[in-house]
């Protein structure tokens, strides 16, 4: 017969065990727990990811120090000829649409899918929601290539809230493809080997879609990555990420940007774009 002590140190094992099976169970699963708060670290969690996160983390704001005192900037001058947008994902949680709206955020996107393990639990609430309130809104997807195949991501994307519809107020699903914040920074792809990569997703989301995804990118992530490769220009709208007052030097095979993100508040309030337009040309974009 065992002795009450010998039970009790079995039992505080047993405890103990379960309780560290439990946590790292939860730091591993695919969810969007990394930043529940504007102070909290980031944690790189499979599917905490979010636009623009990658690119903050690499390349950090944009220096706008050689700029006249009093002078217009881009971002300022292209107010009247620009559309604001927004874009956000299971860090902002429940939209609040009407005050977006009423500050003249017309267009939003949304994070619908990352590899084929992760689908954003708010993305109802943030896609229909924008729709409710007059916003054209679309999806997107942030890409993994290191986990699975450009094709069966595209998939996973259309499959979990990234197609497309000709109403005018569903734009074209976006590839967001930028800096890793898992690991390696070209998801230990070569250059040839990224260029298929993005080449197999595009082809699959317009042969499930009959419309061009739109490609988000940084262009120092493009030239480091797939060697700026051109190939892509002429079929693929553009959404560069740049934190500062001017989009900078496009990636090659793009003559202009169709979206800008131009901020990066990220886990908070959401990122800021601008649509390289007026409204009507969105919807005609968003229509096509």
């Amino acid at each position: 017969m065992r002795s009450p002590i010998r039970l009790r140190r079995s039992r505080s094992r047993l405890a103990l065990t379960a309780a560290l099976t439990g946590l790292l169970l939860a730091l591993s699963a695919p969810s969007a727990l990394a930043g529940t708060g504007p102070d909290a670290p980031e944690i790189p969690v499979r599917g905490s990811a979010y636009m623009g996160v990658g690119v903050l983390a690499h390349d950090g704001a944009g220096d706008d120090s050689d700029a006249p005192p009093g002078t217009d900037t881009p971002l300022t001058a292209t107010r009247a000829t620009q559309t604001e947008g927004v874009d956000v994902s299971s860090h902002q949680r429940d939209v609040d649409w009407p005050t977006l709206w009423d500050s003249s955020t017309k267009w939003a996107y949304t994070k619908a899918s990352e590899g084929t393990y992760y689908t954003n639990p708010y993305f109802k609430q943030q896609y229909d929601g924008a729709y409710d309130v007059g916003m054209v809104r679309g999806a997107y997807h942030f890409a993994t290539p290191d986990t699975t195949g450009g094709a069966t991501q595209a998939d996973y994307f259309v499959d979990h809230g990234g197609g497309w519809t000709k109403d005018g107020r569903t734009l074209p699903g976006v590839l967001d493809i930028e800096w890793n914040p898992y690991g390696d920074a070209c998801y230990g792809k070569s250059k040839s080997g990224m260029v298929t990569w993005i080449r197999d997703f595009l082809n699959r989301y317009k042969a499930r879609t009959g419309r061009d995804a739109v490609i988000y990118t940084a262009t120092s992530w493009w030239t480091d990555c797939t060697g700026d490769h051109d190939g892509f220009g002429k079929t693929n709208p553009l959404w560069v990420a740049r934190y500062a007052s001017a989009p900078g030097t496009l990636p090659s095979g793009w003559s202009s940007y169709t979206m800008w993100q131009y901020t990066s508040t990220g886990k908070t309030v959401g990122d800021h774009d601008r649509f390289n337009g007026g409204l009507e040309e969105l919807r005609d974009f968003a229509g096509d």
